[in-house]
């Protein structure tokens, strides 16, 4: 079996952090009880753990954060799923070391609890990261 790696987040509000990951970024459930509900985001196991008082922060820039790196039309179709669904950005989309190695689009969203999350693509994804993408 390939490793599955896992994220555990506070959510404020179950169906409202439910309904953003199913129904606007498009995430499949998995495992739910009365204290969590698992979502799969890109392959990787997220829980939604239901911690109504838990201070997850506003949403800033975006230093503590999670994501995923997309093929570009992946990456363009989601920025544009999110647009028609009235996501607001915490940073809007940008473009980094333009025409280096390291190339990146990035954009970053946060969920209704303020839980940051990344969208980025790159041209040459193995320059930039440093790694063979079959590793």
């Amino acid at each position: 079996m390939p490793p599955i790696l896992h994220l555990s987040i506070p959510v404020h509000d179950m169906a409202a952090a439910r309904a953003f990951y199913v129904d606007t970024l498009g995430c499949r459930v998995g495992r739910t009880s009365a204290g969590f509900t698992d979502v799969w985001f890109y392959g990787m196991q997220v829980t939604l753990q239901d911690r109504p008082d838990e201070n997850t922060g506003q949403p800033d820039r975006g230093s503590r954060h999670f994501g995923v790196t997309l093929a570009r039309d992946e990456f363009e179709d989601t920025l544009a799923r999110l647009d028609e669904r009235g996501v607001a950005w915490v940073s809007p989309v940008s473009n980094d070391d333009v025409g280096k190695p390291t190339e990146q689009t990035k954009a970053k969203i946060a969920d209704p609890s303020g839980n940051v999350i990344e969208f980025k693509t790159y041209p040459h994804v193995a320059e930039a990261l440093g790694f063979s993408a079959d590793s």
